[in-house]
């Protein structure tokens, strides 16, 4: 009686540890060019059930492919829990050729790799190439399936109604994202709003003649309008800059000189300044950091024709109305046996021209681009060495939405002395 309850308890655990089904896969794989496939294949896989409960371990194996044949046997994973899949790698001339992924049915049968090639299931697995796919299958995973991706996605800045394509992004009072609205070509503030480049810039007043007798008693002169920022006021005398608080006094309109300093008949006044914003309750900006457009010492010449001396190429979009180009240049006459003429043009228009006598030796010009919305308004000043202070204004109407040229020039009265440009330097003031 014992022996027989021995021998069924063998039987039931050999039953237990009987191995799992198998399902024979046999081919025979040729290459694109007719030839027999020689090479292995590496088939690996992730821990799953299969359907006779074995717990089948994550491993992979290794299969010759001699002369194209191909056989090997593998536990069914349609049926498994989970539903996994075989990652197969071909390996052929000493690397990896290809790489495919099967999914094996329950057979009776021998299948051909046809019957078990499958879509990627894209997993990690499949993906970083690592043991295997052993994924969970093709289907769908649920946001709420991956632990943390519910948070991370609500941490994340999220599309609010203005949202659009194409556009800056800022952020709205709810933390969402908006697109600015504007034109293309407007500036975007701080706070998300859009409007004109530069239109709470204030606008410029140059060569402006202060109102008042110039005869040696009369101290007191106006200006055109009040400077604001008061500190952006400029004044000349015979293209002397006046010191403020020294030489004169200002309030409002009003320029008051000292006596030491009162204007004597024959004297120059000018005056450059800032107005305020045009939008009313707007903040006075004051003069901001210099920027030098070019600078650079120029050529010379020995002729009677115009010929350039030196050319200050500013870019296409480099100027915005509002700017203002300070130009400023030097030049150097050898010789006394003929005079000179020199003059600076902005693009296509002169900015000024002066004759000078053989006795100048060395002489000194200013001039001010102020960039108006189209074209610019021209001021100047020039003198020599017996040259003669001498002071204009203008107007330019040349486009410099593509940029423009200032062009410095001369040319002798006759030939035989060397007119030579020392120095020339632009600088924008915005």
């Amino acid at each position: 009686m014992i022996t027989r309850t021995l021998i069924a308890a063998a039987c039931l655990a050999s039953a237990a540890l009987a191995d799992p089904p198998l399902t024979t896969i046999q081919d025979v794989l040729y290459k694109a060019d007719g030839s027999r496939f020689n090479g292995t294949i590496t088939v690996s896989w992730t821990s799953f059930e299969a359907l006779d409960s074995s717990a089948i371990a994550t491993q992979s194996m290794t299969v010759k492919v001699v002369d194209g044949n191909l056989r090997v046997q593998l536990v069914p994973t349609t049926s498994s829990t989970p539903p996994v899949y075989y990652t197969v790698r071909y390996n052929s001339d000493g690397r990896i050729q290809f790489e495919e992924t099967w999914s094996v049915p329950s057979s009776a049968q021998a299948l051909r790799v046809r019957d078990v090639r499958a879509p990627s299931p894209g997993n990690a697995g499949a993906e970083t190439g690592g043991g295997g796919t052993g994924g969970t299958g093709g289907g769908p995973v649920q946001e709420s399936d991956v632990v943390g991706l519910i948070a991370d996605l609500g941490a994340r800045p999220l599309k609010g109604p203005g949202y659009a394509a194409g556009r800056v992004v800022l952020v709205n009072a709810l933390g969402a994202l908006e697109s600015v609205s504007g034109s293309a070509t407007d500036c975007v503030r701080v706070d998300g709003s859009s409007g004109p480049c530069g239109m709470e810039a204030p606008s410029f007043v140059d060569a402006d003649a202060p109102a008042g007798i110039v005869d040696g008693a009369n101290t007191t002169f106006t200006l055109s309008a009040a400077p604001e920022p008061a500190a952006s006021l400029a004044v000349y005398r015979n293209g002397i800059l006046q010191k403020s608080g020294l030489d004169y006094s200002a309030s409002g309109r009003t320029i008051q000189f000292a006596a030491a300093a009162a204007p004597q008949p024959g004297d120059t006044l000018l005056a450059a300044y800032r107005l305020g914003p045009a939008a009313e309750g707007g903040v006075p900006q004051m003069y901001s950091g210099p920027q030098v457009l070019c600078s650079g010492t120029g050529a010379a010449t020995n002729g009677a024709e115009f010929a350039s001396l030196g050319t200050c190429s500013i870019a296409a979009g480099m100027l915005a109305a509002g700017d203002r180009v300070e130009i400023r240049f030097d030049l150097e006459h050898q010789g006394t046996a003929s005079g000179f003429t020199f003059e600076a043009r902005w693009g296509a228009t002169t900015i000024l021209q002066r004759d000078a006598a053989a006795a100048d030796a060395l002489v000194a010009g200013r001039a001010e681009a102020t960039v108006l919305a189209s074209g610019a308004q021209l001021s100047h000043q020039s003198w020599g060495s017996v040259l003669a202070f001498g002071a204009g204004v203008g107007n330019a109407g040349d486009a410099y939405v593509d940029g423009v040229t200032i062009d410095f020039r001369g040319k002798l009265a006759q030939a035989g002395d060397v007119l030579a440009l020392k120095g020339f330097t632009a600088v924008r003031l915005r």
